[in-house]
């Protein structure tokens, strides 16, 4: 297999990414620098090398303890609970929530051999357990997808005997959205959590 066969069939693997797209991307790469390809390689090795799994809250990070779990400025009354670490990139973004989180390192698929024992669902509970109720609220913050639900449903079953209020992130039409455009489930679950103006 030639080189260009091998970066690409690596690069197909990415979620994503199909065998053309990867094709395209190898071919930009050839026609830059030399150096473009070699300072690629090096991230991808510091990735591998320095990255790793927060001890804490699962995200990751380049230390034992990441910065989010260390800032002691963060709400830690406060704990969001999302299926995959690059989701609380997108949480952070917001501006808007100041608490710790926890990463699942993904969602409970029974049909993929997916249960509790292969998500970070037992860490979650001790970690609430050690609080000693200091955690006050979880919220929940699994995709909305049937995977997403039946994970949330889990986790609440779990979370509510420990102690802290449990919540679920909002669903609803999108800002900017014209009514005729949203499908019929997006529209229930908007009506369902409607509130007082």
């Amino acid at each position: 297999m030639s080189a260009i066969e091998r970066l690409t069939e690596e690069l197909s693997r990415l979620p994503g990414i199909g065998s053309k797209t990867a094709l395209r991307l190898v071919h930009h790469l050839m026609k830059g620098s030399k150096e473009d390809p070699r300072r690629i390689a090096r991230a991808l090795v510091d990735l591998a090398d320095k990255v790793r799994s927060c001890d804490v809250c699962g995200n990751f990070s380049e230390r034992e303890i990441c910065e989010i779990c260390q800032n002691p400025r963060r709400d830690r009354t406060l704990l969001c609970v999302v299926e995959e670490a690059f989701e609380v990139g997108a949480i952070e973004r917001t501006g808007q929530y100041r608490g710790l989180f926890h990463v699942l390192g993904g969602r409970l698929s029974p049909l993929d051999g997916i249960g509790p024992d292969e998500l970070n669902i037992s860490a979650l509970l001790r970690r609430i357990d050690a609080a000693g109720g200091e955690i006050r609220e979880v919220i929940v913050a699994t995709n909305a997808s049937v995977e997403g639900e039946a994970t949330s449903v889990y986790l609440e079953q779990e979370i509510r005997p420990l102690g802290p209020r449990v919540t679920r992130l909002a669903r609803g039409i999108p800002v900017g959205s014209d009514l005729e455009y949203v499908d019929g489930t997006t529209i229930a679950q908007a009506l369902a959590g409607r509130r007082e103006m």
